[in-house]
């Protein structure tokens, strides 16, 4: 029996490691990490998703993505078949946005953001993750945060803030925590729910994703 390719897209700056504790099972997966590469200047959303399914190399994937990679391979998902997309603290529309997101797209208060003051390790954790770390672990997570360009960075803000999408894919499958900093879970509609999942539970709720990702991924 052929194993099932499992693609997994990590968050806003992120790398692959945020990954590391996800294990599914050999015999019926077969995982595959994707990563971040720099955007072309003035390159759309839609168009970066089209480059980013160049790097996938079976038929009928199962994709999976994080926050801002959860609306990347939602793109990914309208231009090559999937046998199912599953979102992680994402949103599946711009109505799932918080207040605060909405206000910066109308204002367009986001190109005022420093993000040069991003590659400040201590920031790019907290704008990235929405939590307040302590001191402490903030070198714990310094490892996920591996893409800093201010290029990057300028471009992902945008494309998150202004994302057009209005109408969610049904199809989507959506798992949230509820309490999430980033993405407040009472503006997500159709999800779920994961008690206690932060923003980064893909890292510190891994065993929940081992133990039900399976049965997510084959029903």
């Amino acid at each position: 029996m052929a194993k099932i390719p499992v693609y997994f897209m990590p968050g806003l700056a992120a790398s692959s490691t945020i990954f590391e504790y996800i294990t599914l099972p050999e015999d019926q997966f077969e995982m595959v990490l994707l990563e971040w590469f720099l955007p072309e200047n003035k390159e759309t959303l839609q168009q970066y998703a089209l480059r980013m399914t160049k790097q996938i190399k079976h038929e009928n994937p199962v994709l999976i993505g994080v926050s801002f990679g959860g609306i990347l391979v939602q793109e990914m998902s309208t231009l090559i078949p999937t046998r199912k997309t599953i979102i992680i603290s994402s949103v599946k529309s711009n109505k799932e946005f918080p207040a605060r997101m909405l206000l910066a797209k109308k204002t367009l208060a986001y190109k005022l953001i420093p993000t040069s003051l991003l590659a400040n390790i201590e920031t790019l954790v907290r704008y990235a993750f929405g939590e307040n770390i302590v001191a402490k672990r903030i070198k714990l997570y310094e490892k996920y945060l591996s893409l800093r360009e201010k290029s990057y960075l300028d471009w992902s803000i945008e494309n998150v803030i202004s994302w057009s999408r209005t109408k969610p894919d049904e199809k989507v499958v959506h798992i949230h925590g509820d309490k999430d900093g980033v993405f407040p879970i009472d503006k997500i509609k159709n999800c779920i729910v994961i008690k206690g999942g932060t923003h980064i539970m893909i890292i510190n709720k891994f065993k929940w994703f081992n133990e039900n990702l399976p049965t997510i991924i084959t029903n």
